[in-house]
């Protein structure tokens, strides 16, 4: 973002933010703080004040555990019960891989923290564990999943 400008840098993201959703950029999920403060350039606390500037127009909501989402789109439920509909999938089976953090955080939008909160629990829960090496691997299906028939 450019330092000379006399409005406010937070003014800048926020501006660039309502352009990408406007004209369809960013239709639902906004990307995570992180990756917003690397593609501007700045703080988080800038990224914060633009978000809030945004939300304050009615424009964005938050969802604590899910990210940034443009208002009235994206799905709202909390992070692990969108990261186990992962094992509610066709052809996911016991003994499989289960994604990276990286790669949940990418598929997602969320911040590794939140990744991190989602995995703990599904963990605690018995539905994934330590796999080879330093991945995971599903150890059971969620209750609710359809019996898959040979």
């Amino acid at each position: 973002m450019p330092q000379a400008s006399p409005r406010g840098t937070y003014l800048q993201v926020s501006e660039a933010l309502r352009q990408k959703i406007e004209t369809g950029e960013i239709p639902e999920a906004l990307p995570s703080q992180t990756a917003l403060m690397r593609a501007y350039d700045v703080s988080r606390s800038t990224i914060e004040r633009a978000l809030a500037a945004l939300k304050a127009e009615g424009l964005i909501e938050s969802v604590q555990g899910a990210g940034w989402f443009v208002a009235g789109t994206g799905d709202r439920r909390p992070l692990v019960e969108r990261v186990t509909d992962l094992l509610r999938g066709e052809g996911v089976n016991v003994g499989d891989r289960f994604p990276t953090e990286r790669e949940l955080c990418e598929r997602f939008g969320a911040s590794r923290t939140a990744v991190r909160s989602a995995i703990a629990q599904m963990e605690g829960q018995g539905l994934i564990g330590k796999g080879a090496g330093r991945g995971r691997e599903v150890l059971t299906l969620p209750a609710g999943r359809e019996t898959q028939t040979a």
